[in-house]
């Protein structure tokens, strides 16, 4: 299997599977067909985890040969510590989604699946490239993929979703662009790698990272360009809402990791404080609003705003550790920490999707006044609510609490008072998450709807099961993940702190 070019199989399977299932048309063999090809893949994407080297740094896997030779752009491709983990979670989370659309969606059905699909490829890809312009084709056209399932398969509103999708990704896709093409003027090279090595005045760090800053920030979403978020979480399907929470959010992050950061270090020193600020307005005041929000999906929406401001205040939080401590241990707990919380997120707001689709599915709604004591109809369903609720809410022992865990202790070395407001997501988690279930899981049957409900079957039970038990053994056991991290990590705070005046 490693002989293979592993990395071209985990990227194009998706994209030819899709197309398979596409020119297959709507018949028996869609639904099963659509499962075999996102197995594969995650097979496949599994074995980058068994293969892979963590005691280097070095990018692994690596592919490359010429694709537009007259401008020196290759076809190149290899994963690190950083995305390898992501490329996983993108798998993993097209194996859900094909399972979760199995009987709700009924119209164009191998559409739908080949959409997720090609959108799979396409992610994966993002996370491979190591070209700027096959990083950028590969951003932009996974774009493509997830407008047409919000456009098609969305609510009553997608149109205005979608199109407000388009405006706010592709205004920041131009800061990327021209970011890149100017680095390709002063390093003679696309590849990503070159990039990080190339010297810049101060004034060309600045501008720089304010074009990276800009690009990834959408994608994140930061405040306060955040409000297509919740927008497109509540006019898409079940699947793209999953597929939103659990990969696109992170592609943001992985972008500062793999551009901003060690691209221009001096410069994203200089303007730390503005990424913190905005990360902690995200964690504080985005949690306030998640605690009035009527609506599942916009709760849900708003709380993942929330958890990802961590992940930002975590990548730059590292600038004050340094300043504070002589060893800087506690950048690399910063890093980590950041990743951990986009890999747990994707798994938690994935399952939280899936749950808020489980009661859409019966009931035709979102709306938390329309629910009520669904815990005596549906036991089963409500203690996998409750936990997943919990974990989102940091609950000691699961995967919601050790990245956030982590990046506070960290923030503590930078500035005490970045660690007070980090750590209030802790009451304001709780907060918005439990008035949540109280509403929705307890109390007495609220009215005759909900006292028809059946309860979860064995596709859902599946389903929840499994991000039960992989939300539960990271948060018991998160050194696999943070072990095939920890190479990269220390390398990225080495070029950080290689200035490139």
């Amino acid at each position: 299997m490693f002989d293979l070019p592993l990395l071209s199989l985990v990227i194009w399977l998706p994209i030819l599977g899709g197309i398979a299932v596409l020119l297959n048309g709507d018949n028996a063999l869609t639904r099963p067909l659509s499962l075999i090809v996102s197995l594969f893949t995650l097979y496949a994407s599994i074995g980058l985890y068994t293969g892979f080297d963590m005691t280097t740094h070095q990018m692994q896997f690596v592919e490359q040969m010429p694709w537009i030779a007259a401008f020196d752009i290759n076809y190149h491709l290899g994963v690190d510590g950083f995305s390898m983990p992501l490329i996983i979670l993108t798998a993993f989370s097209t194996v859900l989604v094909v399972i979760a659309g199995w009987e709700v969606i009924q119209d164009r059905v191998s559409q739908y699946m080949a959409a997720f699909l090609i959108m799979a490829g396409l992610m994966i890809a993002v996370f491979a490239a190591l070209d700027a312009i096959l990083f950028y084709v590969f951003f932009e056209a996974m774009l493509i993929p997830l407008f047409l399932v919000i456009g098609i398969w969305g609510g009553p509103n997608r149109v205005y979703a979608t199109i407000k999708f388009f405006l706010y990704t592709f205004f920041g896709s131009v800061f990327l662009l021209i970011a890149l093409l100017y680095l390709r003027h002063v390093s003679d090279s696309f590849a990503i790698l070159d990039f990080h090595s190339v010297t810049l005045s101060m004034t060309e760090q600045i501008w720089l990272f304010l074009a990276f800053l800009i690009a990834f920030a959408v994608k994140v979403p930061m405040w306060p360009v955040h409000t297509w978020l919740p927008d497109a979480h509540v006019e898409a399907p079940t699947g793209g809402s999953v597929i939103l929470a659990a990969i696109t959010l992170k592609i943001g992050g992985y972008g500062l990791l793999r551009f901003a950061l060690p691209i221009t270090p001096d410069a994203a020193m200089t303007l730390d404080w503005l990424v913190i600020s905005l990360s902690l307005i995200a964690v504080v005041y985005i949690g306030f609003v998640a605690l009035v929000q009527s609506d599942l999906k916009k709760l849900i929406a708003y709380s993942s705003i929330a958890h990802m401001g961590f992940v930002t205040l975590g990548l730059f939080v590292i600038f004050g550790i340094f300043a504070n401590s002589a060893t800087g241990s506690g950048a690399v707990l910063a890093i980590e920490g950041a990743m951990v919380q986009m890999v747990s997120h994707g798994f938690i707001a994935a399952a939280m999707f899936l749950c808020v689709g489980v009661l859409y599915d019966r009931m035709h709604t979102r709306e938390i006044a329309a629910y009520g004591g669904v815990i005596n109809t549906m036991p089963i369903f409500a203690g996998f609510a409750v936990f997943f609720a919990m974990a989102n809410a940091g609950l000691p022992g699961t995967s919601g609490f050790v990245g956030e865990f982590m990046v506070i202790l960290a923030a503590f070395q930078a500035n005490f008072w970045y660690a007070f407001l980090a750590a209030t997501t802790l009451i304001l988690g709780a907060a918005y998450s439990l008035w949540m279930v109280k509403r929705v899981v307890f109390g007495d049957v609220a009215n005759e709807e909900v006292a028809a409900l059946k309860d979860v079957n064995h596709r859902e039970f599946f389903m929840l099961a499994v991000l039960a038990l992989i939300v539960l053994g990271l948060g018991l056991w998160p050194a696999p993940l943070i072990d095939v991290m920890h190479s990269s990590v220390e390398h990225l705070l080495t070029q950080v702190l290689q200035s490139k005046l």
